[in-house]
C-alpha cells in the first residue's frame, strides 16, 4: 500500500516535470516565431526609410548644384564688371600719365633754355667780379702809397680803434646799468620794507627800570624795616634787591640789576602788605609764593609770545627765558615786545621776498635771548645768546642770525639779513626808545631850519615825529622843474648836517592861486 502510494507520487513528480519541459518548448518556439516576425517588419521599415532618405538627398543634391551654378555665374558676371571698370581706371591712368611726361618734357626744354641763359650770365658776372676785383686791388694799391700802411697794418690800426671805442661804450653801459640796478634794489627794498611796516601794528611803551610799591600809609614804611631794621634787612638779603625807603610819601623803590628779582621783590612786599604780617619768618612765606608766581608767570609770558609769534618747537628753557625777557628793558623798550615786533617784522619781510616765513620769525624772536642772561653770567647778549641757542639744539640759520644781528659777524644768510632789517626797523621806530625831549625838540627845529635856509621856501612843517619835512614854496619863485632840484638839495644837506635813525622824506608843496574881483 505504501509502496504504491509512492509510486503514485513519483509518477506525478515525473508527470508534471514533462509538462514544465514540454511548456517550456513549446513557449521558446511561440516568442521565436513573434521575434522572427518582428525582425521581417523592422527589416521591411528599414529599407523603405532607407530609400526614402536616398531619395531625398538625390533631390538635395540637385538643389545645391543648381544653387552653385547659379552662384558659380552671379559671381563671374560681377568679376566681369570689376574687370572692366578696372580697365577703364587704368586706362584713365595711362592717359594722365602722358599728359604729364609731354607736360615735363616742355618744362624740361623750357628749363634747359633758361639754363643756357643763367649760364651766359654767370659768366658776365664772373668777368664784372673780376674788372671789379682788378679795380679794387688798383684802389687798395692806391691807398696804401697815399696814407702809408700796408693792408695789414691798417687793418690792425681799426681793428685797435675800434676795440678802444668798444671798451669805452662798454664801461659805460656797465655803469649805466650797476647805477639802474643799485636804484632798482634801493626801490624795491624801500617797498618792501614799507609794506612790512604798515602791515605791523603791535603797540609799544617805554619802561622803567625801577618798580615802586604803593604804600598804604607812612606808617608802613616802619613796620617793613622792622625792629632794628630786621624786616628790611630779611627782605634784601632773600630777594638780592635794595630797598631805597626815603622821604618819599606813601611809596618805597624796590632797585636791582636783575628784573626778575625785582618783580619778586616787589610782589613779596605788596603781599606782605596785603596779609599786614610783617617779620622775618613772613617774609620768606611771601617770598616763596612770589618767586612761584613769577615762574609761573614767566613761563606762561613765554608760552604766550610762541602764540602770538607763531613759533613752535622751542625747548622749555628757552620758553623761560622768553618770558624773563618780559621783565627786561633796551633803553626804555621792553625788549619781549621788542622781540615779538621784529619776529612780526622779519615774517612780513619773508613773505614780501617768498622766503622761509617761518624761519624768519623763530630767527627774529630768539634774536635778543641773551638779555635774559648777561645779567647772570659775563659775556654780550649776542655771545650769551649764541651759547644758548647752540646748548638747546637750535637750527644753524637761527643760530648765525643771532650772532650776526648786531654785525659782530658778517650775514651770510637771507633770514641772518632780514633779523638785523626788522632789529634797525623796530629800534629805530618813533617811540620805540626814549629820547631827551630837548634833543628831540632840537632836532626838529633844525631839520626845519636846513629847510628854510633855501631861497623860494615859504614855510616848513616836520611832522610824523621827525620822519617827514614839508615845504611850502613861492610859486612865483619855484618852478615845477625846481621843485625836484630843491627836493634833492634839501635832501642831501639834512644827510650832511643831521644824525638821525631810518629815513626821513622831504615832500615840496607848490600852489598856485590867482585872484580876481567882479566890481
Amino acid at each position: 500500500m505504501q509502496i504504491s502510494l509512492t509510486v503514485s507520487i513519483i509518477i506525478a513528480v515525473v508527470a508534471a516535470v514533462i509538462f514544465a519541459v514540454v511548456g517550456f518548448i513549446l513557449g521558446g518556439l511561440h516568442r521565436k516565431k513573434v521575434s522572427e516576425a518582428a525582425i521581417g517588419s523592422a527589416k521591411t521599415e528599414a529599407a523603405r526609410i532607407v530609400n526614402e532618405a536616398i531619395k531625398t538627398a538625390e533631390e538635395k543634391k540637385k538643389e545645391s548644384i543648381l544653387e552653385a551654378k547659379e552662384e558659380i555665374h552671379k559671381q563671374r558676371t560681377e568679376t566681369e564688371k570689376e574687370l572692366r571698370e578696372r580697365r577703364k581706371e587704368v586706362q584713365r591712368q595711362e592717359n594722365r600719365l602722358i599728359q604729364k611726361e609731354e607736360t615735363l618734357d616742355k618744362k624740361t626744354e623750357s628749363l634747359e633754355k633758361k639754363d643756357e641763359i643763367l649760364q651766359e650770365k654767370i659768366k658776365g658776372a664772373e668777368a664784372k667780379l673780376d674788372e671789379i676785383e682788378s679795380i679794387k686791388r688798383s684802389q687798395f694799391e692806391m691807398l696804401e702809397r697815399i696814407s702809408g700802411y700796408t693792408k695789414e697794418q691798417a687793418k690792425d690800426y681799426l681793428l685797435e680803434t675800434l676795440e678802444q671805442s668798444l671798451a669805452h661804450e662798454k664801461a659805460l653801459r656797465i655803469q649805466e646799468y650797476e647805477q639802474k640796478t643799485k636804484d632798482d634794489a634801493e626801490k624795491l627794498a624801500r617797498e618792501i620794507i614799507s609794506t612790512a611796516i604798515q602791515r605791523c601794528a603791535a603797540d609799544h611803551a617805554a619802561e622803567a627800570t625801577v618798580s615802586v610799591v604803593a604804600l598804604p600809609n607812612d606808617e608802613m614804611k616802619g613796620r617793613i624795616i622792622g625792629r632794628e631794621g630786621r624786616n628790611v634787612r630779611t627782605l634784601e638779603t632773600i630777594t638780592g634787591v635794595d630797598l631805597i625807603i626815603d622821604d618819599t610819601p606813601e611809596a618805597i623803590t624796590v632797585s636791582s640789576f636783575d628784573p626778575v628779582r625785582r618783580e619778586v621783590a616787589r610782589l613779596t612786599i605788596e603781599k606782605l602788605i596785603a596779609d599786614g604780617r610783617i617779620h622775618p619768618a613772613r617774609i620768606e612765606d611771601m617770598f616763596e609764593k612770589s618767586r612761584k608766581e613769577v615762574d609761573a608767570t614767566i613761563k606762561q609770558t613765554g608760552e604766550h609770545a610762541l602764540i602770538d609769534a607763531g613759533v613752535n618747537g622751542i625747548h622749555p628753557e628757552i620758553v623761560k627765558l622768553l618770558g624773563k625777557l618780559k621783565y627786561r628793558t633796551s633803553y626804555g623798550q621792553n625788549v619781549l615786545n621788542h622781540s615779538l615786533e621784529v619776529s612780526y617784522i622779519a615774517g612780513l619781510l619773508a613773505s614780501e621776498l617768498g622766503v622761509d616765513v617761518k624761519l624768519a620769525k623763530r630767527a627774529g624772536l630768539l634774536h635778543d635771548i641773551g638779555k635774559a642772561i648777561d645779567h647772570e653770567q659775563d659775556g654780550s647778549h649776542v655771545e650769551l645768546g649764541v651759547d644758548a641757542a647752540k646748548k638747546y639744539k637750535e637750527g644753524e640759520q637761527v643760530i648765525h642770525a643771532i650772532q650776526a644781528h648786531h654785525g659782530d659777524v658778517e650775514a651770510k644768510t637771507i633770514t641772518a639779513c632780514l633779523v638785523q632789517a626788522a632789529d634797525a626797523i623796530s629800534a629805530a621806530r618813533p617811540g620805540a626808545r626814549r629820547e631827551n625831549v630837548q634833543n628831540y625838540i632840537k632836532r626838529l627845529e633844525k631839520l626845519e631850519g636846513i629847510a628854510s635856509d633855501f631861497e623860494g621856501v615859504e614855510r616848513t612843517f616836520a611832522i610824523q615825529a621827525g620822519r617827514e619835512i614839508r615845504i611850502m614854496v613861492k610859486p612865483d619863485k619855484i618852478n615845477d622843474d625846481e621843485m625836484v632840484l630843491l627836493a634833492r638839495n634839501v635832501a642831501q644837506k639834512i644827510e650832511e648836517e643831521l644824525e638821525y635813525p631810518g629815513q626821513i622824506k622831504v615832500h615840496i608843496i607848490r600852489e598856485s592861486r590867482a585872484f580876481d574881483y567882479a566890481k
